[in-house]
């Protein structure tokens, strides 16, 4: 098992406790702060770096910079495949854990030689409620 320091488990417990929204380390140290757990953001950065490759976070880049969020995929040492699904509506983030994609992986790797890291994939679309409502309202 790595080795954890307590801010480090801090910034996962924060992570963990908001598993559904993604956090920026900004957004992370100033909710530590108000916890009662002040890091710097310097440390922030540091620890959610080594915490997205140890397989405990995900890290999503966007157009406004990082962002991090606990993968409720990860199982002790075990790093399991997953992906993310980005609504571009409302802007949820949702963990899929799927092994339908494993025949895309595998012919991306064989025929063009290009390994795909599953663990940064980030599909974007519409959630069920925002292609609902765009339905609805005849946008689409």
């Amino acid at each position: 098992m790595a080795y954890s320091t307590k801010q480090q488990q801090a910034i996962l417990n924060c992570l963990e406790a908001r598993k559904s929204t993604p956090m920026s380390a900004a957004d992370l140290a100033a909710e530590l702060r108000r916890l009662g757990e002040p890091v710097g953001l310097a440390t922030v950065y540091r620890q959610t770096e080594k915490l997205a490759a140890m397989g405990r976070v995900h890290k999503i880049n966007t157009e406004e910079g990082a962002y991090f969020q606990y993968c409720t995929h990860h199982s002790g040492e075990e790093k399991q495949d997953c992906l993310l699904l980005k609504c571009e509506s409302c802007g949820r983030i949702a963990h899929l854990d799927c092994t339908h994609l494993q025949p895309l992986y595998r012919h991306l790797q064989k025929e063009h030689h290009f390994v795909v890291d599953h663990r940064r994939t980030l599909f974007t679309g519409l959630c069920e409620a925002c292609a609902e409502k765009e339905q609805v309202h005849g946008e689409k």
